[in-house]
């Protein structure tokens, strides 16, 4: 009976298991090399032909330049896997379904977010190129202009973090979180601990997260988790062990909603690096911006159309939308949200617009600098046409190669008159463009391509609003805390890393 037992072990062991899995796959693959190798003549002659079709078809397509060139010399050197993979991506029914649904939601919630077009004609009579691009923002992308209320710039995570803690303890109606991160610690914690005493009191919470926390911050049942205390909550495209493509598309945004009167946005997360209780790469620079009024219910939509998503059934907003008017005259704004499953590339055709028609300045301070040919191009004519360019980049970086990357475009912007600076004390992550003293952006777009091709994305632009002062005030004190790389910093920096940098400008569009 102990040897029968022993021997039934020793066949159902994991080892013996994983053996006999192995065995049956290298079977499996023998059989079908055998089975296609009396075909491989066709295979790659098909192949062959398909490939020149693809590069035909890339080539006369709208896709960005630096993306042609990434799809282009795999599907001409490796034709078979080239074309496989080319295929694959561009088939793919899962992205395909999110695509078609958020087209319709935005159809649908136009009427939701009316453009005043009374307004619409103030702003023409103002500013023409302010003007032409607020249509342009509400044709293509439904996002309108609104007369600002109040504004407040936060210029760290901390003082972000203070402000939320207050607005979510009054919350009276709803509270509504859109983060790329959540991670577990003091920051997420204390506001758990508000949301959980709201849903208390009554009011309707809801979160949402980006899926990769599930592959390292979060549990993967933490939605579960969170419905255990009332409160509503959906991981944004989960991370599964299957090839797709729509795992690419990360919800880089960061939206916070309290009844319909606050919004908060801009680079900070919910964890604890974010204001600067846990440090990682030195100092963590951060912005953010709390506006009130009117211009809210486009943060409103751009979330309530993330949350539907996956539902069948339309969801009204108009519970959730405010009339408040603001008789606030001191400037402009406009919301928006960028998708990277539409074809306008709205966050890149906004820093574009401002680089196009700045007049004396253009102020950048960004986590990444990842650039295409156009945007680097923008950026090299408004510096030669006299516009005074200026550039705050990491000196520390969270990662390495992308920094090593970034650093290889230094030596074209300087021999073109950009200045380049590098915070001494840590980390930036915050993402602004201000010009002239009359335009900002602040929100959650870098300059890379994840950002500006791949994630979904939000950001407000700012006009002749009085907090542009206190933007442009912080951007000159963060100057002071930076170096400035001339072309000695450039020459002087580690060969190898320089030449990793140039190395990698191949594989720019997937970083």
């Amino acid at each position: 009976m102990n040897i029968f037992n022993k021997l039934f072990k020793l066949i159902f062991s994991k080892i013996t298991i994983s053996i006999l899995i192995l065995l049956i796959q290298i079977l499996l693959l023998y059989i079908i090399f055998e089975f296609f190798f009396k075909y491989i003549v066709w295979i790659i002659g098909g192949t062959g032909l398909l490939s020149i079709i693809i590069v035909l078809y890339l080539i006369n397509s709208k896709t960005n330049p630096s993306y042609k060139i990434a799809w282009i010399i795999p599907v001409l050197v490796f034709p078979v896997i080239g074309v496989a993979l080319f295929l694959f991506c561009h088939f793919e029914l899962s992205i395909k379904f999110v695509s078609k649904k958020l087209r319709e939601s935005r159809i649908k919630n136009k009427k939701y977010l009316q453009q005043d077009i009374s307004l619409l004609k103030e702003v023409e009579k103002d500013n023409k190129s302010f003007s032409n691009l607020s249509k342009y923002l509400y044709d293509t992308c439904s996002y309108p202009v609104y007369k600002s209320s109040e504004i407040k710039y936060f210029k760290d995570g901390i003082s972000n973090f203070e402000s939320m803690i207050k607005d979510l303890k009054n919350a009276k109606k709803y509270i509504f979180l859109e983060y790329f991160i959540i991670e577990k610690g003091y920051m997420w914690n204390t506001i758990l601990d508000i949301l959980k005493e709201k849903v208390k009191e009554g009011v309707e919470v809801r979160v949402m997260y980006d899926g990769m926390c599930s592959f390292a911050l979060l549990p993967y049942n933490y939605p579960k988790i969170l419905e255990q205390y009332g409160i509503k909550c959906k991981m944004f495209f989960p991370i599964k062990l299957r090839l797709s493509v729509y795992q690419n598309n990360r919800d880089h945004r960061k939206i916070c909603v309290i009844d319909g009167n606050i919004a908060y946005t801009g680079g900070i997360n919910l964890g604890d690096e974010y204001i600067n209780k846990k440090e990682k790469y030195g100092y963590w620079k951060d912005t953010a911006i709390r506006l009130t009024g009117s211009a809210v219910n486009s943060f409103i939509v751009m979330f309530l159309e993330m949350w539907n998503l996956d539902l069948k059934k339309e969801e009204l907003y108009n519970h959730y939308l405010n009339d408040i008017k603001s008789n606030d005259n001191d400037g402009y704004i406009i919301p928006y949200g960028d998708s990277p499953l539409d074809d306008y590339e709205t966050g890149k055709k906004v820093y574009m617009d401002i680089l196009n028609t700045a007049n004396e300045y253009v102020d950048i301070i960004t986590s990444y600098l990842i650039l295409d040919d156009e945007l680097l191009s923008a950026i090299i004519y408004a510096s030669n046409r006299g516009v005074k360019v200026r550039i705050i980049m990491p000196h520390i970086p969270d990662k390495k190669l992308v920094y090593y990357l970034g650093r290889s475009y230094y030596k074209d912007l300087i021999n073109n008159g950009v200045e380049i600076y590098e915070f001494e004390k840590g980390f930036t992550h915050a993402k602004m463009f201000i010009s002239d003293n009359t335009k900002a952006v602040v929100g959650t777009i870098n300059l890379d391509y994840r950002s500006l091709y791949l994630h979904f994305e939000c950001a407000c632009y700012i006009y002749k609003n009085k907090v542009i002062q206190d933007i442009q005030k912080d951007y000159n004190k963060t100057i002071q805390e930076c170096i400035r790389i001339n072309k000695e910093n450039v020459e002087k920096y580690n060969i190898f890393k320089r030449i990793i940098g140039r190395i990698l400008r191949f594989l720019a569009p997937l970083m």
